[in-house]
């Protein structure tokens, strides 16, 4: 492992002829080949009608129709969250913000590594440390804030994650916002989709009789002849959930060729990392440890024999490579393996170059940066836990 981090200290500065890292998996539906899959669904464009993600590409050479399984976004996010588990399981550290309270008795932690925008999240900039003061008014948060590509050491000091991830201040208002493109991503896809349909409906086993009811505070009532009184409110049997749905006809899934996942870590992102006026050390250092964050989430999150995506698509890993690309001399980039295939592997990684990165003269905090919501911000969580409904949706 010692040897595999030396050359990765090297790729991750351009100085050697290793110009990233990517992971080949492919995938089959645990219910076995060509088995129906469910892929996230989206409003089609100019429609109000949902669907799924399908677009043409070139796989091995050879033009198909590809269906998106889920996207960079996504892929990143089950990164983030297996980070977030091996840190609270105390099997890794990395420093993070996190906001913490509670609401209507039940407590409420959003963490860098959790929130939609990262460290750059609304969340953040609507918390306060304990003593009040507004986060970006704190020494942290004014250095993430100015942060700049001279100098992202703050952000490797606070939150190291989002230099693999990338993040955007789109939320505060700059002529010079902060954004830090991601140096990871990953995608699946599903080879050759078959759109498939099927009937949604509701079977009511008493065939409760009825189609309009009225409606009161205190409950509701079956209407008494033929018509509601006037001013009554009233409501349909299916919306209180009871009665009859007929079928109809609704998303069914797809069926594919095969499963792909490709992931990719691009030292040439690593490389233009700088850290102000650190030392060459500090900074190849530094490069090298985002480059293990990033190998550590992608181990925790997909080395695992089985990967839920989401209800309906649940998949069984076929085969994995992970490899070294490096220049080629015939017109083609060589890959050779990289022998990090396991969590363990990757963890046994990051545990050196966060030792090399420390020896250099990073400093990293053993708690996270604590803050809790301002007063607005509470405010608007305890709404949310207070109001009806909220936090009810429909399992995809």
């Amino acid at each position: 492992m010692q040897d595999i981090y030396e050359r990765l200290l090297a790729a991750a500065s351009l100085r050697s002829t290793d110009g990233a890292i990517r992971v080949s998996a492919e995938y089959e539906p645990i219910g076995g080949e060509g088995d129906t899959l469910f892929p996230p669904t989206v409003k089609i464009k100019d429609t109000d009608s949902a669907g799924y993600l399908v677009e043409p590409r070139y796989v091995n050479g050879e033009k198909v129709e590809v269906v998106w399984l889920d996207q960079p976004q996504s892929q990143a996010n089950r990164c983030e969250q297996a980070l977030m588990e091996a840190i609270r399981g105390g099997s890794a550290y990395l420093p993070h913000l996190l906001m913490a309270t509670e609401s209507a008795g039940i407590p409420v932690r959003t963490t860098n590594l959790d929130a939609p925008h990262r460290s750059r999240d609304a969340y953040f900039r609507d918390s306060q440390d304990c003593d009040g003061v507004a986060f970006d008014k704190t020494e942290p948060g004014r250095a993430l804030r100015e942060a700049s590509a001279g100098d992202w050491s703050a952000y490797l000091r606070l939150v190291p994650s989002d230099l693999a991830y990338g993040v955007w201040d789109s939320h505060r208002k700059r002529r010079i916002q902060v954004k830090i493109p991601r140096a990871y991503k990953s995608a699946m896809i599903g080879i050759a989709p078959l759109t498939g349909v099927r009937g949604a409906g509701r079977v009511d086993p008493l065939n409760l009789a009825g189609d309009t009811v009225q409606v009161s505070d205190s409950g509701w009532s079956p209407v008494e002849g033929t018509k509601a009184p006037k001013g009554t409110k009233t409501a349909r049997m299916s919306e209180l959930g009871h009665g009859m749905i007929p079928p109809s006809e609704g998303l069914g899934g797809v069926s594919v060729r095969s499963v792909q996942r490709e992931a990719s870590l691009a030292m040439a992102q690593l490389a233009t990392l700088r850290f102000g006026d650190a030392s060459e050390e500090f900074t190849a250092a530094g490069r090298a440890l985002v480059a293990a964050i990033a190998l550590l989430g992608d181990r925790l999150a997909f080395a695992a024999p089985a990967l839920r995506l989401r209800s309906g698509c649940d998949l069984v890993l076929v085969s994995e490579q992970v490899q070294w690309v490096r220049r080629g001399a015939n017109g083609r980039p060589e890959v050779e393996a990289l022998a990090v295939n396991t969590a363990q592997e990757a963890l046994d990684l990051f545990e050196i170059a966060s030792e090399r990165a420390r020896a250099a003269g990073l400093e990293w905090s053993a708690e996270p940066m604590a803050l809790k919501p301002n007063a607005s911000l509470q405010q608007a969580i305890d709404k949310s836990f207070l109001s009806d409904g909220v936090g009810e949706a429909e399992g995809e």
